[in-house]
Order: C-alpha cells, then structure tokens, then sequence
C-alpha cells in the first residue's frame, strides 16, 4: 500500500516544470517555490539551470532532459506528481518545427503515462474557429490534441498574445513603436486581439495545480481587453511618453515580408517573427471565459501592463526574455579547452594587459560589456559587423543583453551567448554570428599580487573549409587592432594604472 502524505494541502512529491529555462517556465519555477511546491526545473542544459537565482533553492531540484530524447524524459517524470509542458520548437534549428513538437508531445504522452503523472498543464495558443491557422497555430493546436489523447489528463490553456518583460511579442512591439514614428503594416495591425499579461498566465498556471476541476479540460485564457494592433500601439506610445504613431495599413505585405522587416528594426530573428507574424492575421479573442469563475484574479489591463512593463525596466528587473529559450551545447572543442582534441584545426589569437587593480576592480566595467555599455572601443565597427550579420539573416548586436551588469550562463550578450561566468576570474562568450566557422571570445583575469591584475582576451576560431581560413586571416591585422584597442578601453574603464601592455602572447589552453 503507497501512503501519500500532504502538507497543507502540498503534496511531498515534485511538480516537473519541463522547459524551466526558457521565457514562461523561467518565471514559473519561482512562484511554484513561493507557493511551498516542489520542483523539478528541467532543460536542456544544467548549467544554465544552475545559473538560476532559484536554482540553490532547497524546494528544486535540477534536471538535465530533452523532450525529443524519450529516455531522459522518462527519467525526469519518474517521482513527480504532475508536469507543465512548456516545450515548444519554434527556432532557427528546426527547419520543421511541426514535426519536432508532435515527436516531442509523443514521448511526453508516453513518459508520463509510465510515470503515472495525476495531471498534465499546456500552455499552448489560442486558436480562432473557422479562419485558417497559421502553421504555429496548427502546430500548438496539434500538440494539445496530442497531450489530451494520453492516458493522464491535460489541462490546456490557450492563450493569445502575451505581454511581459522581455516577451518576443512585446519586443517587437517596443521596437516598432520606439524606432518608427511612421509605420507601413500589413492590414494585419487592425485585426483584433485579446493580449494577457505574463502575470495572470502564470496565475492560471500556478492554479491548475490547486484546483481539481480544471484537470483534463480546454480553456481560452486572455486580459479583459480586445484591441486591434493599432490601438496597442497607440497606448505603448502614450504610456512610452512618444507622439503618436502614424500607421499606414497596406496590403501587399505578406507574413514573409514582415517577418523580415521585424528582422531588421527589432532584435527579434525572422525565424522567430516569422511564425509571429503568420499568426497576427487571426482574431484572437477569447470564445468563453469559464476559467475566470473556476481560478479568479485581478485581470490587468493593457494599459496596466505596460505601465508596468516600462517600470521594470527602468528599474533593470527583467526576470526572463525571448532570448533565454534554445539549444545551449557548446561546441565540443570548446568545452575541452583543447586545442589537439580538434586536430589543431583551432585557431587562437591572444593579448593580455597587466593593470595595477584587484581582480574584482577589472572585473566591475568587464561584465558590463556590450548592449547599452558597448565594447570599450571601436563601438561603429561592432555595429556595422552586427548590421552585416543581420543582412545575413543573423541575431546582430541589436540583441543587447537582459541586465546591463549581471550575466549568467545562457544569457544572450550582443551577438554572443555566455558558456561561462567566473566572477573576477572569467568570462566565456559563444559566437551566435553568422560566420564560416565558430567563435568564442574568453577574457580571463590573473591575479598577479594584490593590486596587480593581468587581463587578457583571446579569441578561438574553428574554421569551416577553406572559406573560414580565408574569414579568419583576412580578419586577422583588425582582430590585433580591436583586441589591443578593448583592454586599454577596459583598462581606462577600471582608472588604474596600466603596468604593461597590451602585448600578444601565446596562449596555454
């Protein structure tokens, strides 16, 4: 006979929370802790899960799983009363990100049958009747149709457009509004929505776990407003302290032709905005509200919302962005630090500068490094290499970072991602540019006595072919160029002096 033992109406065993890294799960795994619930905080890489402020909490526990690896997910629901599904595949990896989320949703109907899970929750779209879908709404709704024909029950919340912090569709918004006093849309911007902030969906999704009559069923969840785009724009302007926005609605745009051009203005990737924009031809509107009797909040306007918004991000809180989500396997050569293990295909450039400073003092302006702070030199020539990789389809500097002086691993950095922070040690930066080969950019600090640190940057390139050797030499005057011109920036930055250097060495590993 199994006994299961509640406190306070908790239950001891886990809540799974898959895709715990990405923008949702991120900012449910805390209010799940605050509520008492344990957790089991699942992705793809467990060093951007320890990177976590909520990470050392004693309520969590971390686990390194993939959705479309059936095995590893078994193991990750094995214990766990009930899961979040928060796996979804729309990035530049996956060309067919349809196919991805219905394998994915199979071995989440299997693992968690075999787990004998009490209860599902999905978070998927919210799906207009009778209009023709785009295929990231086909896709979500596939899903959920997937989940609920499982043996445990599914709670699916479909939701519409959501507005937070750092959500991709509220980027793209801020940047099309901030950037544009006059905007050529699609006719698309007077189609309706029913946008709900990233608050009240974590408000339904922390309640289905409390209330029994939820489970296994559908429900519409959206904020208490139906707007068109336009009108949406209209209040970020006003609530952003801009003029007001003049919009001229065409309809020659196609969803392809504005995803590209979101590609450009905002730091949002096509393949990201594509599906986004596919989707924005729909009405969105909620068709019933019965979730708002069964788990009752305070529903925030939109108006609400982004006051907020823009609130938090004058104070810099910003808990998660679109930009968290996505594959994080650093390069196996990178993460040998050697350069033999690659048959010495690695290529590497070094300088260091010696500076009269404690480590933590150079570590300071080190961390505040590109978006807003930029890069200590030759800040033009950064931005026209992020302009070139946006013509190329890249992410582009216009990416920025989360917070302008604290990074974790997986955080995006400009064009780079961070592999690794070592404070007043080292920071290790992933290439996310396009190039013919990989990149990764290392500052180190050595501590030479008390108040002598020697700084260095180095550059590692693994070349793809011949065109990468022919990148990387023809690069190579302008690599030693910017290398010396950002350590005597940083240098300056830190307002010690400098005891030598910059100088070019020969790295060890």
């Amino acid at each position: 006979m199994v006994m299961v033992v509640e406190v306070r109406g908790m239950r001891l065993e886990p809540v799974l929370v898959t895709g715990a890294t990405g923008y949702v799960g991120g900012r449910l795994v805390p209010r799940l802790l605050y509520s008492g619930h344990k957790v089991r905080a699942m992705g793809r890489s467990l060093r951007k899960l320890e990177a976590r402020t909520w990470a050392s909490n004693p309520l969590v526990e971390l686990v390194e799983a993939d959705a479309l690896n059936l095995e590893s997910l078994k193991k990750a629901c094995q214990g766990c009363w009930a899961a979040y599904y928060l796996v979804h595949s729309m990035n530049p990896r996956h060309k067919d990100f349809a196919r991805t989320d219905r394998l994915a949703a199979l071995n989440m109907v299997q693992a968690a049958a075999e787990a004998r899970l009490d209860r599902i929750i999905y978070l998927g779209g919210l799906v207009p009747p009778n209009q023709p879908l785009s295929p990231h709404l086909e896709s979500r709704l596939e899903v959920g149709r997937i989940l609920q024909s499982g043996k445990v029950p599914t709670t699916v919340l479909r939701a519409a457009m959501i507005l937070g912090s750092g959500s991709a569709s509220f980027e793209i918004m801020r940047y099309l509004v901030d950037r544009l006093p006059v905007m050529v849309t699609p006719l698309w911007v007077r189609t309706e929505v029913q946008p709900i902030s990233i608050r009240d969906v974590l408000g339904y999704l922390a309640g289905c776990l409390e209330h029994d009559e939820v489970v296994g069923q559908t429900f519409d969840i959206c904020g208490p407003d139906i707007l068109t785009y336009e009108e949406l724009f209209q209040i970020y302007a006003e609530e952003a302290g801009l003029p007001r926005r003049r919009i001229i609605s065409v309809p020659i745009l196609s969803p392809s032709l504005s995803s590209y051009w979101v590609h450009l203005v905002t730091p949002v990737h096509s393949s990201i905005a594509r599906p986004l924009a596919e989707g924005l031809r729909n009405t969105v509107v909620c068709e019933e509200n019965r979730i708002r009797a069964l788990i009752p909040q305070d529903l925030m306007s939109c108006r609400r919302v982004i006051k907020r918004i823009l609130v938090k991000r004058q104070q810099q809180i910003v808990e998660t962005t679109w930009m968290d989500a996505g594959h994080f396997i650093p390069p196996e050569w990178v993460q040998s630090g050697d350069e033999a293990y690659s048959g010495g295909a690695v290529i590497t450039t070094a300088y260091r500068i010696r500076i009269k400073a404690a480590p933590e003092e150079v570590w300071a302006p080190l961390i505040r490094i590109g978006g807003d702070t930029g890069w200590y030199f030759a800040d033009a020539l950064w931005r026209l290499r992020g302009w070139l990789d946006k013509i190329l389809g890249g992410v582009s500097v216009k990416r920025g970072r989360r917070h302008p002086s604290e990074v974790v691993v997986g955080d995006a950095l400009d064009f780079w991602r961070v592999i690794e922070v070592r404070p007043n040690r080292r920071l290790l930066l992933l290439g996310e540019m396009k190039a013919p080969g990989e990149a990764v950019l290392d500052f180190r600090l050595v501590p030479l006595d008390k108040n002598n640190t020697e700084l260095q940057m180095m550059g590692r390139f693994m070349p793809k072919g011949l065109w990468g050797l022919i990148y990387w030499y023809t690069l190579l005057l302008f690599h030693s160029w910017i290398f010396k011109g950002t350590l005597q920036g940083l240098a300056a930055k830190v307002g010690q002096p400098v005891s030598g250097g910059p100088e070019k060495f020969k790295a060890t590993g």
